[in-house]
């Protein structure tokens, strides 16, 4: 898969993307919202998830590269997401990012996640697609309306696999369909 924006191209999986990803999955700033920083292991084994669902479905969460210094700037993508636990909306496609604290407050999410709604309603033809994050995670809430996505609270919930009582059991959902963002894109 290969996308380009004015500042960005979003490409497939290079073994070259494993020692950036491990840098930012052990970040603890980049990972506050998550559960666990990852280690290693569990970075490479991300990654070659990532890879098996672009094989299967023909998408996944996938490197993005800043074009004026071809430096890592962190992934984005869309996923069919795959917990032991299914979410109470599922099925669903969903959009996501992570980026390094060098690519923050810079546009780059937005500007990536753009991109992949294109993709996502145009190429893909999907009906709808959600975001969800922890629900003290306003850096990503904040992406998720400029990208024109709309919070729907009556599809908050507790993630099902966070423990009951932890700071990042109670998420929010974000939802966009095709029509409204069509609406928006012309």
């Amino acid at each position: 898969m290969y996308l380009e924006t004015e500042r960005l191209v979003i490409r497939d999986w290079k073994d070259e993307d494993l020692e950036p990803m491990r840098k930012m999955n052990s970040d603890p700033r980049v990972m506050e919202y998550f559960p666990s920083v990852l280690s290693s292991s569990e970075s490479d084994a991300l990654v070659e998830r990532c890879e098996m669902k672009v094989k299967r479905d023909g998408f996944s969460l996938l490197p993005v590269d800043l074009k004026e210094s071809g430096q890592f700037g962190g992934i984005v993508g869309l996923n069919r997401p795959q917990y032991e636990k299914p979410l109470p909306f599922e099925p669903c496609v969903e959009i996501g990012w992570r980026l390094p604290v060098s690519s923050w407050g810079k546009g780059y999410a937005s500007e990536a996640a753009s991109a992949l709604l294109r993709f996502g309603f145009e190429t893909l033809d999907l009906d709808e697609i959600v975001s969800f994050t922890a629900e003290i995670n306003k850096r990503s809430m904040r992406v998720m309306e400029r990208i024109g996505m709309k919070r729907d609270l009556d599809g908050d919930f507790q993630h099902p696999m966070i423990e009951d009582g932890h700071p990042l059991r109670p998420h929010v959902l974000y939802r966009l369909r095709r029509s409204e963002w069509h609406a928006r894109a012309v």
